[in-house]
């Protein structure tokens, strides 16, 4: 199932929303009609909070169905709120970067994050999320999780991703991807999809061809 939204009447989705297969994170000043269509699309218990007082919750986190990352700049109740609501490992990321949902590209499988991600971090992404870690860029950017959404189904990458890429990635998550955009164009793809296995959201804005590519690409056809 996929269908077409907007958050705060903004199509970059991405920014705000982090979903997986256990959980889904969602701003809590969403209005009820938007949290029935993520609950409808991706069936999956969704959690409304903020990180570090910000609603931009897909750009700040990173996680998986094991785990949940989080920059440093968390506050305590956050924290606290989050490991109350979800039984995942939670863990702060030791990096001074925040935005981890730009930088780290993780599913069930594996994990690519940017290549310059201190070592220390990675090792803590080892651990919580349960995956191998690889430093890679996709499409010569180490913003690997803006150009880029992965799931356990399928994956899509920035229209400039290379077909060898193509294939190591897919090696790597051990799904099938493909190249394509959102938002009537718009290459960071990771910036206006959500997704996990039983369904996707994208942005309002995106066309008819994107969203019937988008919806291959993640594997959703047959779900």
């Amino acid at each position: 199932m996929i269908e077409k939204m907007a958050i705060y009447g903004n199509s970059s989705i991405g920014v705000f929303c982090l979903a997986t297969d256990s959980y889904v994170l969602i701003p809590p000043d969403i209005p009820d009609k938007i949290l029935k269509v993520v609950e409808s699309t991706l069936r999956t218990p969704i959690i409304q909070t903020r990180i570090g007082e910000s609603v931009l919750l897909g750009a700040l986190a990173a996680g998986n169905s094991k785990g949940l990352l989080l920059p440093h700049i968390v506050t305590d109740d956050e924290l606290n709120f989050l490991r109350s609501n979800l039984d995942v490992n939670i863990d702060i990321l030791p990096s001074r970067r925040t935005a981890l949902g730009n930088i780290i590209l993780v599913n069930d499988n594996a994990a690519i994050v940017h290549p310059e991600l201190e070592r220390r971090a990675r090792k803590t992404i080892e651990d919580v999320l349960d995956v191998e870690v690889i430093g890679f860029l996709i499409a010569g950017l180490p913003i690997v999780g803006a150009v880029a959404v992965i799931t356990n189904r399928g994956g899509v990458l920035h229209p400039m991703t290379s077909e060898e890429d193509l294939k190591i990635i897919s090696n790597i998550f051990k799904v099938n991807v493909d190249v394509g955009t959102v938002n009537a164009g718009f290459p960071y793809v990771g910036t206006g999809i959500i997704g996990n296995s039983r369904g996707a959201l994208v942005g309002a804005a995106t066309t008819g061809p994107e969203l019937a590519h988008i919806e291959r690409a993640l594997g959703l056809l047959e779900v």
